[in-house]
């Protein structure tokens, strides 16, 4: 497909994946809306595709709620125009405690990691179905198994991909595409903090160069790189006692640090 003169709206462009990815379809000729919960970082983001001669609309907004993530699409509606693609990236991670269980950082991750990308679904959908359009969200690896000391953010990312399954074949005759993506590790912000060491991790701007041809291929589900792939999938029938130690140092001693949007330390599995 050609991106040229598509409004493309991108959760979560305020660093990472999202900043790449938005960049990069500014370059391909798309007109793209930028939200995220910080203002600073998408003005940035908005004045270096200016820059380069691309179209871009800020609008701010916290995902994971409703109104904002509402408001936010429908500001670049009447920016840029009616939403072509529109790419749920999106997302935060924490460790699952045990003793005692951080439940508010678990309601975090599902009201960003999931109920933000059913947001935005909801707003773009009514005028997709008149129209047409494509739906991606980015989902992770992490969705193939539960990583102890990742239940939650393993589940939640989980969620994210079943719900695009079951979306992709609801929509299969309304003449929109949905493409569920599931990167391994990639260096961002997020996982800067990590101590150990991320298999066949690579730079956010590779994932989203990776992405953009997912995009273009309209493919219904894509993860990368191939390599963390099988490791994922040979994971799901490993025993479990040797799950738990390979990740016992790892739950010995997470990596923290603040999430984007404010609330508890977050480590990010793949």
């Amino acid at each position: 497909m050609s991106f040229v003169n598509r409004v493309a709206v991108v959760t979560g462009a305020s660093s990472g994946i999202g900043w790449h990815l938005a960049k990069r379809l500014a370059a391909a000729g798309a007109k793209v809306g930028l939200v995220a919960r910080r203002r600073d970082p998408l003005e940035k983001l908005a004045e270096e595709i200016a820059n380069a001669g691309g179209v871009a609309a800020v609008a701010p907004a916290d995902v994971g709620d409703r109104e904002q993530n509402h408001n936010a699409i429908r500001e670049v509606f009447d920016k840029l125009g009616p939403v072509d693609l529109l790419v749920a990236n999106a997302g935060v991670g924490s460790p699952t405690n045990l003793d005692p269980v951080n439940i508010t950082d678990v309601e975090q991750m599902f009201r960003v990691n999931v109920f933000g990308m059913i947001y935005a679904v909801e707003a773009v959908l009514p005028d997709m179905l008149k129209r047409g359009g494509h739906i991606a969200a980015v989902s992770s690896l992490a969705a193939y198994k539960g990583l102890p000391g990742e239940s939650a953010y393993c589940a939640s990312k989980a969620a994210v991909s079943t719900y695009m399954e079951g979306l992709r074949i609801h929509l299969r005759d309304k003449r929109i595409a949905v493409t569920t993506i599931c990167p391994g590790f990639v260096k961002t912000p997020m996982t800067d903090v990590n101590e150990f060491k991320m298999p066949w991790v690579m730079e956010a701007d590779e994932a989203a160069r990776r992405i953009m041809g997912a995009l273009d291929r309209r493919s219904k589900v894509f993860n990368f790189p191939w390599q963390t792939t099988l490791l994922m999938k040979l994971t799901r029938w490993l025993p479990d006692r040797m799950v738990a130690r390979t990740m016992g140092p790892y739950n010995e001693n997470p990596p923290f640090q603040k999430t984007p949007h404010g609330g508890a330390p977050a480590p990010r599995a793949p």
